[in-house]
């Protein structure tokens, strides 16, 4: 790798984590997206994100975005991934910094957000909504870019009805604005107890090895 970005420390975290921790950690994360975005001299990939983007819980190295640079490094082709995870993040946090991170040319954005709003309960017509103005700002910005949607699930114990509809988003909006969709980003790793770490929750070092490989069935068709 001719650079290696700074990949961002700290999509489902722990409401005790999301409210104590995201705060403090913004100004010294938003720093090092600024300076991997200004260092970029090839394509950039951006992964937008919360948690699992972020790899909370586990060396920067072991995210799967950078498990999905090791790749592309080894296939000799021409992109730099930007970890533009933020832990705790919701779609209405997204909304808000989305504009700061576009300020650098991006030619591929993955888009993984929404579960946080899942576990508390947001309106489902708010998250939409919020993911829907996410990506219009980015095809308003580039109109050129390469789309892709990391899709989600979350615990049936907010009711069938809301659980079904929340997985639906991914699709209708994937379908809406031509985004390669990636079905369930923690296809083989949710709900696999020796891939997730104590809460249940986050990937392993080795959970995230497979999260990258459901990242780049889809990825690799884009690059």
């Amino acid at each position: 790798m001719k650079k290696k970005s700074t990949l961002i420390a700290g999509i489902i975290i722990l409401f005790s984590a999301c409210t104590d921790n995201k705060k403090p950690e913004s100004s010294n994360q938003n720093n090092n997206v600024k300076e991997s975005i200004t260092n970029t001299k090839t394509k950039t990939i951006v992964f937008y994100g919360n948690s699992i983007t972020a790899g909370y819980g586990v060396s920067p190295s072991e995210a799967f975005p950078a498990i999905i640079q090791k790749k592309i490094d080894s296939l000799g082709l021409p992109y730099q991934v930007i970890n533009a995870g933020v832990s705790g993040e919701t779609s209405s946090g997204g909304k808000t910094r989305i504009d700061w991170i576009l300020r650098e040319p991006v030619d591929i954005f993955v888009l993984e957000l929404g579960a946080n709003d899942g576990l508390r309960g947001t309106l489902l017509s708010e998250t939409k909504k919020n993911l829907q103005d996410i990506i219009d700002k980015v095809k308003a910005k580039y109109p050129d870019i390469k789309l892709v949607f990391a899709g989600m699930e979350i615990p049936p114990n907010m009711g069938q009805a809301y659980t079904t509809e929340f997985r639906n988003i991914y699709t209708e909006l994937a379908t809406k604005n031509s985004m390669t969709l990636i079905p369930f980003l923690l296809e083989g790793v949710g709900g696999e107890p020796e891939l997730n770490q104590a809460d249940g929750i986050h990937p392993t070092a080795a959970g995230h090895l497979i999260v990258a490989e459901n990242v780049w069935r889809q990825l690799e068709k884009l690059l």
